[in-house]
């Protein structure tokens, strides 16, 4: 029973004959079309609404419709590809408790949120925390830049970690209540929790700012197209 994924929505050949658990159903067969009608919708369903089903694909990189952080549910509220003149730099993902299609809404969202981000090429890490900080720098005061300098000067200090970010590397940028902002990268802390939650919306306008990195790729994360 194949699974076409290359549209963002699942496509399955429910078709006359369907296999599942070992057997195989034929309508017309022993078992009366009804029952077999029966028997197939319900493996779609599962298919369908499974909710470890991945909800989109972009750039060959499967998407979860759904995470979980801080014991909390995060559905997807919208992905996009960053890109950089011709080429495709990485997926970026948000993951929000609710749908938010407002940065206003996104920054006052209550409980845990997910940037997550896979990498389509390598791209050294100093260059990786330069466009970072000069997204922070384009959307945020500069006096709230001066209050927030400690965090930001750990936030670039954790990129000296890493050579490089490889193609396939994947980023997650967490916020937890009662625990902070904490950045993974394949499953390994690399910082240690910052408990400033103006710091994390500080790293989501440089997705979401009134300057953001990209235009389009700010709507397809706010779900606007």
């Amino acid at each position: 029973m194949p699974v076409d994924y290359s549209t963002g929505f699942f496509f399955v050949d429910c078709g006359a004959t369907s296999s599942y658990a070992g057997s195989t159903t034929t309508i017309g067969g022993s078992m009366k079309p009804f029952q077999a009608l029966g028997g197939i919708l319900a493996i779609c369903s599962a298919l369908f609404f499974s909710p470890h089903a991945a909800a989109l694909e972009l750039a060959g990189v499967k998407l979860d419709d759904s995470v979980r952080v801080a014991n909390q549910d995060l559905r997807l509220n919208g992905a996009g590809i960053r890109s950089k003149l011709i080429f495709k730099v990485y997926v970026v993902a948000l993951y929000l408790p609710e749908k938010k299609n407002t940065t206003a809404e996104v920054l006052a969202a209550p409980g845990a949120r997910r940037v997550s981000i896979v990498m389509l090429r390598d791209v050294a890490s100093d260059e990786f925390a330069k466009a970072f900080s000069t997204g922070i720098e384009q959307n945020t005061e500069a006096t709230e830049r001066a209050v927030l300098a400690a965090p930001i000067a750990k936030f670039n200090a954790m990129f000296a970690s890493v050579e490089k970010l490889k193609e396939g590397d994947a980023l997650q940028v967490d916020w937890s209540p009662g625990t902070g902002m904490t950045v993974q990268l394949n499953g390994k802390r690399l910082l240690e929790p910052v408990a400033d939650a103006a710091f994390y919306n500080a790293v989501l306008r440089i997705w979401l700012g009134n300057k953001p990195v990209d235009d389009k790729l700010k709507r397809q994360l706010l779900s606007e197209q």
